[in-house]
């Protein structure tokens, strides 16, 4: 499945390549070296600063829990709820060592997470090398591989199946696209307003969370923002307010402008399957599988539409007409 999500992705810049008179092959190997080189690059260029960012902020953070829980304990204080269950119930949630140890495997699940929830480090590098390698064998000989796979078909499903890969593979391309766009955007945005409102130390580290955790519709947002708001309490003032503020904009300007711009053309999913599509990814592939499976539901709503729904209303048609 990640595979041909991959593949799809990527198969528009193969045939760019293809064009200029390369052989499929070449363009295949060339397009994964461009790739690879300029990810190397941005990891040179700005992993150390981002790295030593997110290490900074992993120490901080007990202690900025710890400034949370009192803030909170004083909040309800202050509004008379001083039973001793109440302050024993806000000792337990904020407890620091359950907090940190969860924080520490949520990022790890987020890393590894292209293999389940319960599978290693090992599992999921593996998975993912061999989710690339087979990408890379299904753009190089496509044709060869879908003409293998449609020919189990009998006629005239086989050139019908045929005629909708090319629809399918860009609606499934073109949501990933979109959606490491639309991420990208939202990390930088986030790294540049926090910057501004003084929170320079992290600026970079949570841009980033922000704009991975974004790859994640619907839910991803909300978990990016988690980080920058506890460290905008911890720092006191009104700074809560306006990290909160920045993020609510920036959430908006994403739900209306960005996402039916970039992502919504290419999904032309309802919201209602996109969530249903993101909570079984969940369950099925872990983290990576909320972003996965989305794109495995908009093909086969160009498999639907064209196959079932497009013919059926035509057929409606000749019968009015008859």
């Amino acid at each position: 499945m990640i595979a041909i999500v991959i593949a799809s992705t990527l198969s528009p810049l193969v045939g760019s390549v293809e064009r200029m008179g390369f052989p499929r092959w070449f363009a295949v190997i060339f397009v994964y070296l461009l790739l690879l080189s300029l990810l190397t690059g941005i990891g040179l260029l700005l992993g150390p600063t981002i790295i030593t960012q997110l290490q900074r902020l992993l120490e901080k953070l007990p202690g900025y829990i710890e400034i949370l829980s009192k803030q909170v304990q004083l909040f309800m204080t202050e509004k008379g709820f001083t039973e001793p269950e109440i302050l024993d119930f806000l000792n337990k949630q904020f407890n620091l060592q359950s907090i940190v140890s969860w924080t520490f495997k949520s990022s790890q699940q987020l890393l590894i997470g292209v293999s389940g929830l319960t599978r290693g480090i090992v599992g999921g590098v593996l998975n993912v090398l061999l989710a690339i390698l087979l990408s890379g064998y299904m753009l190089s000989g496509s044709q060869k591989l879908i003409n293998g796979i449609v020919s189990l078909f009998p006629v005239p499903w086989d050139e019908k199946l045929k005629d909708q890969v090319v629809p399918v593979s860009q609606r499934m391309g073109g949501y990933i696209q979109g959606r490491l766009l639309v991420s990208f955007i939202l990390g930088l945005t986030v790294s540049l307003g926090l910057k501004f409102l003084g929170i320079g130390e992290f600026a970079l580290g949570l841009g980033t969370i922000a704009g991975i955790t974004n790859l994640i519709p619907f839910f991803g947002p909300v978990f990016g923002s988690i980080p920058a708001l506890i460290v905008a309490i911890a720092q006191g003032g009104w700074l809560f307010l306006w990290v909160l503020l920045l993020f609510v904009i920036i959430q908006n300007l994403e739900t209306y402008v960005l996402d039916p711009l970039l992502v919504g053309s290419s999904v032309n999913v309802p919201p209602l399957y996109q969530l249903l599509a993101v909570l079984s990814g969940v369950q099925l592939l872990g983290i990576l599988g909320a972003l996965i499976l989305p794109p495995w539901v908009a093909g086969a709503g160009v498999l639907l539409q064209n196959l079932y729904l497009n013919p059926k209303l035509e057929a409606e048609k000749q019968d009015k007409i008859a």
